[in-house]
């Protein structure tokens, strides 16, 4: 049996939280959010890759005497653009945060460009009792040509994930939940949960 317990998500996003909600599905754990523990500071993430932007989530709770957390980082990895637009996926279109004026970029870049592939990226950082841990997921596919769908968030309606016919905004949540790169990195989160705690 896992011992019970909380792990503190280190983030804002009411949408990261539901769909973590559909993967994280642990007895005796309980995730809790920044609006759950009622954090307001700013945390600045500007490291220089995912990875380092999810250790400045974790460092920044830890510094306030968290000490279970999840720290992660995401965002869509376009080939043609050289990786684009990468840890800077949430304000690729500048300040403030526009998921739609972020997609009409990504579209204007890949204006007439044949290759469209990219993939979806996620890195977390654990803490646990003084130990730091990383695990990752990633789902390759392409970006359409034309947004559609009204599901997910950021850049789901121009991600068709290989394999599928629909994007991430087309498919049902816990289709999504079940193969996102999200999914993948939380799922081996989990495992890592249960091995230490049986």
């Amino acid at each position: 049996m896992l011992k019970e317990k909380e792990i503190v998500f280190a983030t804002g996003n009411a949408h990261k939280v539901a769909e973590v909600d559909l993967i994280f599905q642990m007895p005796n754990i309980k995730i809790l959010s920044l609006k759950d523990i009622q954090f307001t500071d700013e945390i600045v993430e500007d490291g220089l890759s995912f990875r380092e932007n999810a250790l400045l989530k974790v460092k920044a709770l830890a510094k306030k005497g968290y000490t279970n957390i999840i720290g992660e980082d995401s965002g869509l990895e376009v080939e043609a653009l050289g990786g684009e637009p990468g840890i800077y996926s949430a304000r690729y279109s500048g300040e403030p945060v526009d998921h739609d004026r972020n997609i009409r970029k990504l579209l204007a870049n890949l204006e007439g460009v044949e290759n469209r592939k990219a993939r979806f990226a996620s890195i977390i950082c654990y803490l646990e009792n003084g130990i730091i841990s990383y695990f990752e997921g990633y789902i390759n596919g392409e970006i359409t040509t034309d947004a559609s769908g009204r599901k997910g968030f950021g850049y789901d309606p121009v991600f068709k994930p290989l394999n599928y016919e629909v994007t991430f905004a087309e498919m049902e949540d816990k289709l999504k939940s079940s193969i996102s790169h999200r999914y993948k990195s939380f799922t081996e989160l989990a495992k890592y949960l249960r091995s230490k705690n049986q």
